[in-house]
Parts: C-alpha cells; structure tokens; sequence
C-alpha cells in the first residue's frame, strides 16, 4: 500500500505531468498562430509548481517516498522552484522569437518544455541510481525535440543530430558506471550504496572503474572539457529560444544530479573524484576563456563562456571534503558557494539570452557581436542589462557573478590546502583572461556605430520580465546574504537527512 508521504513526495511531478498532457490536448483546438491560450496556460501551470515548491522548500522538512527512490528536501525543493522560474521565463523570452518562426505552428513548444521540466524535477529528486537516469533521458529526449523544432532549418536539425549522438554515448557512460557500482554494491537506491562502500568491504578498484564513467557522463551533462564538444555547436545551431532553454533550467538538474550521485552516494570515494572534478575544472577554465575569445558569433561565445563558468562550479564542488576528512564548516562553504553559483549563473545567462531574443526579429537572427553594435543609442534599458549580464559573468563588482566567483574561491582557500589555494589562484588568473571577450562586447554596444537605426520593441511581458531580471543581477550582487543563506540552509538541511 501507498502512504500519504509516497503521494506528497511527487506532487509537483504529478502536476506537470497531467498538467503537459492537458496542455498537449487543449492547443488540439487553438487557432491563434500565436497559442495565446496554451501559452498562458501553461505559464499559470509553472507558477503552481513553483509556489508549490517554494512552500515545501520553506518548510525545511525532508522526507522519503516509494521505498526510498524518492527524497523531498530543502535543496532539491528550491532547486525545483529555480528550474520551473527559469522555465518560465525561457517561455516569456522565447514565445515572440518562436512565433516569428514558425515553431508555435502545434503545441509542442510548450508542450516539451512541461516534459523537459517534467524531466528535471525526477533528476532532483531522485534517491535511485534507475529513477535519476530516466529523469535525465526525459529531459534529454525533449530537448532533442526541441532543438529540431524549426523543421525546415538545416542547421538546427544538424545541432539536433549531434545533441543525439553525443548525449546517447554521455548517457551511456553515467549508465555503464550505474551498473558497475550496481554490480559492486548490490543496490541502486543511493543511500544504500554510500553505506556498502563506507563498510570498506568492497574492492576499491572496481568502484574506481564504475566512477570514471559517472563522473565522465556527468561532465558531459554539465558541458566541462573534454566532454564539452556538444556545447558550441548545439548552442549556436538551435533556435536561440532553445538555446536559452538549454543554457539555464538543466543546469540545475545537472548540480543537484552531482550532489545526489557524488555527494550522497559516493564521498567515501571523495579522494578520487575530487582529483577527476579538479581535471575538469582546470580543462574547462583555460578552453573555454581561450576558445571564447576567437569567437565572432554571439550565442558561441556564450557557449565557451558556458563552460569556463561551469569550472568554477566544480571548483566549489571539489572543496567540500579535505584528504578525506568531511569537516562541516568546509562542506557548508563549498557545496552551498557552488548552489549559489549556479543559480546566480542561470539568473544572469537568462537575461543574456533575451537581449539577444529581443534584438532577433522575423528573418533576422541576432547572433553576431556586432549585431549588438550601438545598441546604446537604439536602447539605453536594453543595452545596461546586456552589459549588466556581461559584467557579472567576467565577475567585476557589485554584480552577483563577483559574488558568486568570490565564494566559490573563499571555499578554496578557507580547506587550506596549497593545491586548492593554487587553483582559486588560477581561477583568478583564467577569470582576467576571461574578461577581455566579456568587455569586447560591451565596447561594440557602447562605442561602435549601430548598423540599424531600428528601434527595439518587444510585448509588455517580455520588457516587464527583461527589466526585473536584470535587476536582481545587480541587486543580488549589492545584497547576496538573504540568498547565500538559503543556499546554506539548504545544503545544511539536505546533507544531515
């Protein structure tokens, strides 16, 4: 039999779930090009889901359901309620590009992004080596759909084709070291196989062989170096709504799927991925600042930007255990630097992406930076919160992104090692490097000539959401303590479960 806990675990999942196949069969008799309707409904839908999760995030309580495959803690819950916002504002940014292009012709827009998120929400919560991977092909498999969305462009079918192929083989890596450590320990539920490799019982080599390939398909879903081959292409080639998709709400998914898998399942293995994480951020620091700074097209750029800025996300994951020794204070400080990082970096790469959105119009893309030339003098709002958006992500005060950078370093330097010290040293370093591509563009919109005296309009929704989200980048940056709080709480609260 059921229990009431079992049902309360997956409410929001059961919401999002009838709530995609509602919204599916509704837009059967919608006859605006526009699906003001399903549009609107689906937003009302999202807001539901996000109350829903901020209430159960606020409560701080954690609790288990169907047999332990399940967890529902603060981290996770507040996890959830960032995704289904950054879904929604995907939706509010991308709805007028898509229009223009054709890919609101059905539902499926919105219909895939429920799915996507649908798909997000299992990886969070999962507690199941077999439940996390379906929540990650969920979400997978929808974003393939909707990078080909727009059929009749070539060059988004092509970036959906290569999506395919590498996610297929990433999935296979994260599924292959599953069924290693399945094989080792004799269970798939997580907290049963952190118990089965701290009893020392079992032989470390084959655990070592089955975490190289987590911690290699886990790379590949945050797009670190050298599995990062996807991320350039797939960034440019999809529609740039889908970009937006792609680059904020999953990389929650991502964060919160290291946590469970390393973090809950694997410290005792702590020693041995800490050296692999510290690779890829090293990796994905010098490739991404180096290769970003060679770029013309805008949307690449983010992409290399991407994932220099996913090092530093590792940097703050690899800082929480100490030659093996799990000190409270060090966990709090790393764990919660890296939550708060990769909110504040979906926060401000959302606002990147719809300056970008809003410059784009019916048979223009705005992807080159120097399409963004003189949009100062087209925009002044518009052009303060793409250079907002590009300040924070080089880390320049007050912006949050400094904030977030500064965290993740003191996180580094407060575990008192010399090799964690060397590195926040050079996260510094390649963070400089990294500035140049960033201020580029803010001088091609401030200095350069505008190629068009076009001026730029966008339905009150968009400039409304646009204006609040660039807003809270700085606001975040002068008063970050309300959210570097929760971040803790939440890491404190989801760790002592």
């Amino acid at each position: 039999m059921i229990d009431n806990i079992s049902w309360l675990s997956i409410y929001p999942e059961i919401v999002l779930l009838v709530m995609g196949c509602v919204i599916a069969l509704v837009d059967l008799g919608v006859k605006s090009p526009r699906r003001t309707a399903t549009y609107v409904l689906t937003l009302l839908t999202l807001a539901v889901v996000a109350v829903m999760q901020a209430m159960y995030a606020s409560s701080g309580n954690t609790f288990y359901g169907w047999g332990n495959m399940v967890v529902s803690d603060a981290m996770g819950n507040w996890l959830k309620c960032f995704a289904t916002v950054a879904m929604m504002v995907t939706l509010v940014y991308g709805r007028p590009y898509a229009g223009d292009r054709g890919m609101l012709q059905g539902g499926e827009f919105f219909t895939l992004s429920m799915f996507a998120l649908l798909g997000m929400f299992i990886m969070i919560s999962g507690n199941n080596f077999l439940l996390i991977y379906l929540g990650l092909e969920c979400l997978t498999l929808s974003s393939y759909a909707l990078v080909a969305l727009r059929r009749d462009h070539a060059t988004s079918t092509e970036a959906a084709m290569k999506y395919f192929v590498l996610g297929a083989m990433a999935s296979g890596f994260l599924l292959y070291g599953m069924s290693m450590l399945y094989g080792a320990t004799g269970s798939l539920d997580i907290g049963e196989v952190f118990k089965a490799i701290n009893s020392g019982q079992i032989k470390h080599q084959v655990l070592v062989f089955g975490l190289v390939f987590i911690v290699a398909g886990l790379a590949f879903k945050l797009g670190a170096v050298p599995f990062h081959m996807w991320v350039p292409d797939v960034y440019q080639g999809a529609p740039t709504a889908i970009t937006a998709m792609i680059g904020g709400a999953p990389k929650l998914a991502a964060f919160a799927m290291v946590m469970r898998l390393l973090v809950d399942g694997l410290l005792p293995l702590a020693i041995d991925w800490q050296q692999m994480l510290a690779v890829l951020a090293i990796a994905s620091l010098l490739v991404g600042n180096l290769a970003a700074i060679m770029q013309t097209n805008l949307k690449r750029m983010l992409a290399y930007s991407t994932i220099a800025q996913m090092g530093f996300v590792l940097l703050g994951l690899l800082s929480g255990v100490v030659n093996g020794n799990v000190n409270p204070a060090n966990v709090e400080s790393a764990y919660s630097s890296a939550m708060f990082y990769v909110v504040t970096y979906v926060l401000t790469t959302l606002a990147a992406f719809g300056v970008i959105l809003l410059l784009s119009r019916e048979g223009f893309e705005s992807e080159e930076i120097s399409d963004l030339a003189g949009l100062n003098q087209r925009s002044p709002l518009y052009a303060g919160v793409m250079a907002a958006c590009l300040f924070s992500m080089a880390g320049i005060p007050p912006l949050v992104g400094f904030y977030a950078k500064l965290a993740v370093l003191q996180a580094l330097v407060a575990s008192g090692q010399a090799l964690y010290i060397g590195l926040a040293v050079y996260a510094v370093v390649m963070s400089l490097i990294g500035a140049f591509y960033y201020l580029r563009v803010v001088k091609v919109m401030y200095f350069d000539k505008p190629l068009t005296a076009t001026s730029v309009s966008a339905p009150f929704d968009v400039r409304a959401v646009l204006t609040v989200n660039g807003a809270l980048v700085l606001l975040l940056g002068i008063f970050p303590s309300a959210l570097m709080s929760l971040c803790a709480d939440a890491i404190v609260r989801a760790l002592a479960s």
